[in-house]
């Protein structure tokens, strides 16, 4: 997808952007979490993430058309989704490279990310991208007021 822009995400976009987020975190999650976790990813909860990330989030496509996002934690890219409407479109690979190169500059040299056990289309994705599954360890992930316990697959990349 030549000429897709990857900018800062927008304020006036975060519902958008959160509704990406939940549709993918459902279509690649709902059936493959423990359902006390599926429970608590609701739209708003991913509101909420996005508004406390808000300065970091990059987004994909024109400005009130977001076709997807990421952002990052230290070292760790910490979400990455693209609408379905945008799959297979190659934006995924063009918001992943900014990404690379967003850590890079950060001065990251060991990059990671985590993948839930059993989502093998973001697994496939990463792995093409050239990220290497590390093994499998225990993510200390969001849920409102604590963390929830969760074996992911533990990605990693050298920038």
């Amino acid at each position: 997808m030549t000429g897709t822009n990857i900018r800062d995400a927008q304020l006036s976009e975060l519902g958008l952007l959160a509704k990406i987020w939940f549709d993918g975190w459902q279509d690649a999650h709902a059936r493959i979490v423990p359902v006390e976790l599926a429970r608590l990813r609701t739209l708003k909860s991913f509101e909420e993430r996005l508004r406390a990330a808000s300065p970091g989030v990059r987004a994909a496509g024109a400005v009130g058309a977001p076709v997807g996002f990421y952002y990052l934690k230290g070292a760790e890219l910490y979400q990455f989704y693209v609408a379905s409407s945008a799959r297979g479109s190659g934006v995924a690979a063009i918001l992943m490279a900014d990404a690379e190169a967003r850590l890079g500059e950060s001065g990251v040299h060991a990059a990671w990310l985590a993948c839930a056990i059993g989502n093998d289309r973001a697994a496939r994705f990463y792995e093409k991208c050239g990220w290497l599954r590390a093994g499998t360890v225990t993510d200390h992930l969001e849920v409102p007021g604590a963390t929830f316990a969760l074996e992911v697959w533990r990605y990693e990349k050298s920038l």
